[in-house]
């Protein structure tokens, strides 16, 4: 029984390695692109396979390179983080109602891998979501991510020195090309992202805040503004039927 148990976690494993691939494949640019922007924002090798390791969320790490550019504290970049990523707690508690039952130590472990794309991976797949699933499928996106950050880095240590310089605009490149299919697809990411984009201006030009606490400011206020403008909104339509 003990054989076969075994048996049953490694083809679990091995499913979950092979729907891995894809997210493995599809992070491969983005953290390559990390880790070069890494090494222009001054961080060395170390500092950034590092913070893949520890951090492991591609649109944190890439807030927290402009905010360390600003020179910006490590509360602030810290408190940003945690609201950027805010939606994994969402994420988790779903999740878990699909994922076997297991020790809470395995839970743990594996859920620090859960990213968007892992967990649309794991939330579609038939039946109950094994720990082995988990394991197979959450190794090959955090080996990848790791990985190509640090390759990344070195690639971007091999660049001429102005190339390196230059490679800052690409920051902000990243941002828009991660902001427009958004936009496009809704028009409350639109107002959402405008409003932030106003708040931010007031606070950094007027000298109201220093620029790490103006972007989480801005943040909190346009998304609650917008939240409760949503609900204003149904109870409107709701009250009109």
């Amino acid at each position: 029984m003990e054989n076969i148990a075994v048996g049953k976690e490694l083809s679990e494993l091995k499913k979950g390695l092979q729907a891995g691939m894809s997210i493995g494949i599809g992070y491969f640019p983005i953290a390559l692109t990390f880790g070069l922007l890494a090494k222009t924002s001054g961080l060395s090798i170390y500092e950034t396979i590092l913070m893949s390791l520890l951090v492991f969320a591609g649109a944190s790490q890439y807030i927290s390179l402009s905010l360390i550019a600003f020179g910006t504290g490590i509360f602030e970049i810290i408190l940003t983080t945690f609201i950027v990523n805010i939606r994994h707690f969402l994420m988790s508690t779903s999740l878990n109602e699909k994922c076997e039952d297991d020790h809470l130590t395995n839970k743990l472990i594996y859920s620090f891998g859960i990213t968007d794309e892992t967990f649309s991976v794991a939330a579609t797949k038939e039946g109950t979501v094994t720990t082995g699933f988990m394991f197979g499928l959450v190794s090959v996106a955090y080996s990848s991510w790791v990985v190509f950050s640090g390759i990344g880095h070195l690639i971007g240590a091999s660049l001429p020195q102005t190339l390196q310089e230059s490679m800052g605009v690409a920051l902000y490149a990243m941002f828009i090309g991660l902001l427009v299919p958004s936009m496009k697809k809704s028009m409350k990411v639109v107002f959402l992202a405008s409003l932030s984009a106003i708040f931010n201006c007031i606070f950094t030009f007027g000298n109201l805040l220093a620029p790490g606490w103006a972007i989480v400011l801005a943040t909190i206020l346009s998304a609650v503004i917008i939240e409760v403008v949503e609900v204003v909104k149904k109870r409107h339509k709701g009250g009109s039927l």
